[in-house]
């Protein structure tokens, strides 16, 4: 008779299986609960750390590599082109560039994706998940991701990317690839400490710095556009939201704090619509351009420069939601299933654009 306790090598794998930890949470009778974030309230106490390991010019300089490529992760590939498809590039690229994103360590690609998708359907509505104008800043900076509703990956939102089954695993593990670089730099920094004593580092410094450190501080720094970008700044134009454009925001960001123009037209590849707009996302992407590992970069339209007429302008619309929805990944091992006959809600609850690109 076959043993129904689950064994240990399971119990372990589950922990990292973000889709069975959904499958728990989406049966509890309020979603509107949050889970105690454990592992970043762990990472972000673990910060403190440096005390202990003490300080180098070296890690400190990793510290900010790190946060600097991987916030590059975020912006342009989680959010422009995961989220708003606003440039193509070749499946290989694509796999790496979402490896870049994952070591963040902000979930997985489908589920970073969606929520975000959802985010310009309902900006600052009640149906949004990170308003700070809704349920507060603290809510809108970090709490959200951590509602019980929150935790499955919405994949009837991103059905152009759940047909891509190393996206799925990415998603799926997504504290692997984060797991696995943290990882590496106490074997690095212990080489170093052998081999360069002069740079001042060793294993658990590089480790402290470079991940804990790094992360943390990467984590705010991405939040600071779903809390800080929709309260403080200016407003060039309007839209049906709180969103700002922030310089400060964007130098943090590499680009994001432009948010008011973001919500303005979201299919552009540049945030920074203006030449005085400081946008290194889109530098950095223009740069892949030349080297044509990206190529399809999309433009701002003439006409959404132009003064607005009086009229509210809406923020535009992400992808379209396709007539045959797709069951939440929670639900589906693998790639979600379609559905035939069942509408997305969210077809006929989101105002269509005419400039929303094909999915």
């Amino acid at each position: 008779m076959e043993n129904a306790t689950p064994s240990f090598f399971s119990k372990a794998v589950s922990w990292f299986d973000t889709h069975e930890q959904a499958k728990l949470e989406t049966g509890h009778p309020d979603q509107e609960k949050w889970i105690f974030p454990f592992p970043f309230v762990l990472m972000s106490v673990s910060t403190l750390a440096v005390f202990i390991v003490g300080f180098s010019w070296f890690a400190l300089g990793v510290a900010g590599f790190l946060y600097f490529i991987r916030m590059f992760g975020i912006t342009g590939v989680y959010h422009r082109y995961l989220s708003h498809k606003t440039y193509k590039t070749s499946r290989w690229f694509q796999f790496a560039l979402v490896l870049l994103g994952n070591s963040a360590a902000q979930r997985g690609p489908l589920w970073w994706a969606a929520h975000h998708r959802h985010h310009h359907r309902f900006s600052d509505s009640p149906e949004d998940t990170h308003s700070p104008s809704q349920k507060g800043f603290w809510d809108a900076h970090w709490l959200w991701w951590s509602r019980r509703k929150n935790v499955a990956t919405r994949t009837e939102l991103v059905p152009d990317l759940a047909k891509f089954p190393e996206l799925v695993f990415l998603d799926r593990f997504d504290s692997i690839v984060p797991l696995v670089m943290g990882a590496l730099l106490i074997p690095i920094g212990m080489l170093l400490h052998r081999y360069f004593p002069a740079l001042g580092t060793n294993g658990l410094q590089l480790f402290v710095w470079g991940f804990v450190v790094s992360t943390v501080v990467l984590f705010h720094g991405v939040a600071t556009i779903n809390s800080l970008s929709h309260v403080y700044g200016s407003r060039r134009f309007k839209t049906t939201d709180t969103s700002r454009n922030n310089f400060l925001l964007a130098i943090i960001t590499l680009g994001e704090g432009w948010h008011n123009n973001h919500h303005h037209y979201c299919n552009s590849t540049r945030q920074g619509f203006f030449w005085w707009e400081i946008d290194i996302t889109y530098y950095m992407l223009k740069g892949l351009e030349k080297l044509g590992l990206v190529w399809d970069l999309k433009p701002v339209p003439e006409r959404m420069l132009q003064p607005q007429p009086k009229e509210v302008v809406r923020p535009h619309e992400v992808v379209p939601v396709p007539a045959l929805a797709r069951v939440r990944i929670a639900g589906v091992p693998g790639i979600a299933g379609m559905v035939p006959g069942l509408t997305s809600p969210l077809a006929t609850q989101a105002n269509r654009s005419p400039d929303v690109p094909n999915p």
